[in-house]
């Protein structure tokens, strides 16, 4: 079974088990704990497991711990039943906090900005960005970001396509993440999708090509990297709108 499945797979049994187990550890002392210091045990649960995990994970998390208060805190004990309304407000408080916080968990994830500062990232930006303003053509911009992005995200192949958008190709998008469709694609956890991934260049909002992204089996890069890839790739679009301008003017 492939890393990204197993740790799928795994967080989702936590997010099932992993409350049952904490409220069962609980119980003999419930006389000790108030139903609101329970809860708040549950959701750190949830969180921890959102984290750890995505939202699919951390949505199970909430439900099962909402699910497994409501069994072993609230009167009657051990049946799926509550008659107190301050046992109800509290069980649906923890269902919401612990899916908001899941979602808030999943997010964090996908916006954190980092800032480039490995040398290696900075000098293939440097090395671009030199050659864009001594090469005479667009074309050896082009294929000197190729070479970069080939090794940068361990590709088995890139090539470049001036001004097409034929298909709906997975998108590596301006803020590193890639989706499939509509969707997210988890990189961190599932690695690069098994196709060829567009990265599309501009240049002053204009749209001039993308290069096509062919991965290598297990090619997992870091945000980091996918973030240089992109700024490579809106150097070669600076690159070919400079030459389109020259070619208006002569």
């Amino acid at each position: 079974m492939p890393r990204f499945l197993n740790r799928d797979v795994a967080t989702v049994v936590a997010a099932v088990l992993l409350p049952l187990a904490v409220a069962a550890i609980i119980v003999p002392f419930r006389a000790s704990f108030s139903n609101t210091n329970v809860a708040l045990i549950l959701v750190v649960i949830v969180v921890a497991v959102a984290a750890a995990g995505n939202r699919i994970a951390g949505a199970l998390a909430a439900v099962s711990a909402a699910v497994w208060f409501d069994f072993f805190f609230t009167q009657p004990y051990e049946r799926f039943t509550i008659v107190k309304a301050a046992d109800i407000q509290t069980a649906v408080l923890l269902l919401v906090v612990g899916l908001v916080t899941s979602q808030l968990a999943a997010w964090a994830r996908r916006l954190r900005v980092i800032t480039v500062t490995d040398a290696d990232y900075l000098a293939r930006v440097h090395d671009v960005a030199a050659l864009s303003q001594s090469a005479t053509s667009a074309a050896a911009v082009i294929t000197r970001v190729q070479e970069h992005l080939t090794d940068l995200l361990h590709l088995r192949d890139c090539r470049f396509e001036y001004g097409t958008l034929l298909g709906h190709p997975p998108r590596l998008e301006q803020d590193g993440t890639v989706t499939v469709g509509r969707r997210h694609w988890d990189v961190e956890q599932r690695g690069l999708p098994d196709q060829e991934i567009e990265l599309r260049t501009f240049a002053n909002g204009r749209f001039y090509g993308r290069f096509m992204l062919r991965p290598a089996p297990g090619s997992r890069p870091s945000l980091q990297a996918r973030l240089v890839a992109v700024t490579l790739a809106d150097q070669a679009g600076h690159a070919l709108g400079v030459t389109a301008e020259r070619g208006t003017r002569s």
